[in-house]
C-alpha cells in the first residue's frame, strides 16, 4: 500500500459566545483553533469523507461545530491535498482557553453512496467507507445511526492567540481494504494524532530517474508504486522496516509515507517526479526510497525475499533536519540536481 502525505484543515477563528451567565459576569479568555488532516492509502484514486462535525470538550463544557452551513455533510476528496495543501472544513470560531479533547463524526456508508463516504480503487470500482467507531462527545445528531466518530484519546492544550493543529491519519496503518464477505472500506479511529504546528516543518525534494531505474530493475516485475519513507534519526537502510503490525529490533518502524508524484509541464509531458511531506514535528530524520510500496501489506511482514510480493528500501537519505515553519529539501540522491 502506497501513500502519500496530504491535508484538510479545520480552521475555528471567530467568537463563540460562552454559554449561560449575565451581562456582569467576566467574560472567558478566548483562544482561536486550527485543525489538520493528513494521508491516503495508494491502491485508490479517491478517499472520500463526509465530514458532520467537530466537537471540542472539556470539564466545563462542550462545543459543537457543523460542518457545512447547509445542513449536509462536507464531502471532502484526501488525494486532492497532499503535502501541505489545505482544505478548509470549519472557520470563524474562538473557545474558551483550557484542556480540551476532540470528536469528529463523518457519515458511514457500507453500501456505495458517492454522495457520501466513499473509496474510488484503480480499477474505477467504488467501495463505501465507514470507521469503526461510533458514540458520543456531546455533539448534536452523534448518536444518528450511519455517524462514526473519530476520537482523541490525549487531550490538548488551547491558550490565548492562535493555537494550529493539523489532526495526521496514519491511513498507512489505519485503513483497512474490504475483507471477508465485506465490500467496503475500513477507516480505524486509532490511525489519528494531533500535531501542534507551531511545532512543525516540511520536508520535500526530487527522485533522479536514475535512481527510479536503478531500483525497478532490483525489483523485477513490471508494475511499481514509488514512495519515500520517512524514519527516525540515524535508521540506517538495513533497518528501514516496512509497515507491519509488529517491528523488532534492529528493525525500524517508518512514521510516515510519502507518494512520489509526477511532475507535469505546460504540455503535460513528465518532466520529473517530486515527494512532500507536510507537518513533520521538528527534530531529526532519515529517509528511505523505494519502488514497490504496492506490495507494503500493513497487516502483514513483508520483505525482500517475498516471492510474489517483495518490498525492500533501496536508498537512503540521513540527517534530515526539520525545522520549524520551514520547508527541508532533499533530493533522492542527495547530491541529485534537478533540472527545474
Amino acid at each position: 500500500m502506497k501513500l502519500t502525505k496530504t491535508l484538510i484543515a479545520v480552521t475555528l477563528t471567530s467568537l463563540l459566545a460562552a454559554c449561560g451567565g449575565s451581562d456582569s459576569d467576566p467574560q472567558p479568555q478566548m483562544g482561536s483553533f486550527s485543525l489538520g488532516v493528513s494521508d491516503n492509502p495508494a491502491d485508490a484514486t479517491q478517499v472520500n469523507i463526509a465530514f458532520k462535525q467537530v466537537v471540542l470538550k472539556n470539564a466545563e463544557g462542550t462545543y459543537s461545530f457543523n460542518v457545512s452551513s447547509d445542513g449536509n455533510p462536507k464531502q471532502v476528496d484526501l488525494l486532492s491535498f497532499q503535502g501541505s495543501s489545505a482544505e478548509t472544513l470549519v472557520e470563524g470560531v474562538q473557545v474558551p482557553v483550557g484542556e480540551y479533547q476532540m470528536c469528529i463524526y463523518m457519515e458511514n456508508r457500507e453500501t456505495v453512496d458517492t454522495a457520501s463516504s466513499f473509496v474510488k480503487t484503480n480499477d474505477g470500482n467504488d467501495h463505501g467507507l465507514v470507521t469503526n467507531s461510533n458514540g458520543s462527545c456531546g455533539g448534536v445528531g452523534a448518536d444518528e445511526a450511519d455517524t462514526g466518530r473519530l476520537f482523541f484519546n490525549k487531550s490538548f492544550v488551547i491558550a490565548s492567540g492562535a493555537n494550529d493543529y493539523v489532526a495526521e491519519f496514519d491511513l498507512a496503518r489505519g485503513i483497512q481494504a474490504p475483507h471477508g464477505n465485506k465490500d467496503y472500506w475500513t477507516l480505524k479511529p486509532t490511525s489519528v494524532q494531533l500535531v501542534n504546528r507551531a511545532e512543525v516543518g516540511n520536508i520535500s525534494g526530487q527522485v533522479s530517474d536514475d535512481l527510479m531505474a536503478a531500483c525497478e530493475t532490483a525489483a523485477g516485475g513490471s508494475e511499481f508504486a514509488p514512495a519515500v519513507y520517512l524514519y527516525p534519526a540515524a535508521t540506517l537502510l538495513d533497518n528501514m522496516s516496512d509497515i507491519r503490525p509488529a517491528v523488532t529490533e534492529p528493525m525500524v518502524a517508518p512514521l510516515a509515507v510519502a507518494r512520489v508524484n509526477e511532475i507535469m509541464n505546460a504540455e503535460e509531458a513528465v518532466i520529473g517526479h517530486d515527494y512532500e511531506f507536510g507537518f513533520v514535528v521538528t527534530g531529526d530524520y532519515a529517509l528511505g526510497y523505494t519502488c514497490v510500496a504496492q506490495n507494503d501489506d500493513p497487516e502483514a511482514d513483508n520483505a525482500p525475499t517475498d516471492v510474489e510480493m517483495p518490498f525492500f528500501i533501496h536508498a537512503d537519505e540521513q540527517d534530515v533536519t526539520v525545522t520549524q515553519g520551514e520547508t527541508t529539501i532533499r533530493n533522492f540522491p542527495g547530491d541529485f540536481t534537478p533540472a527545474s
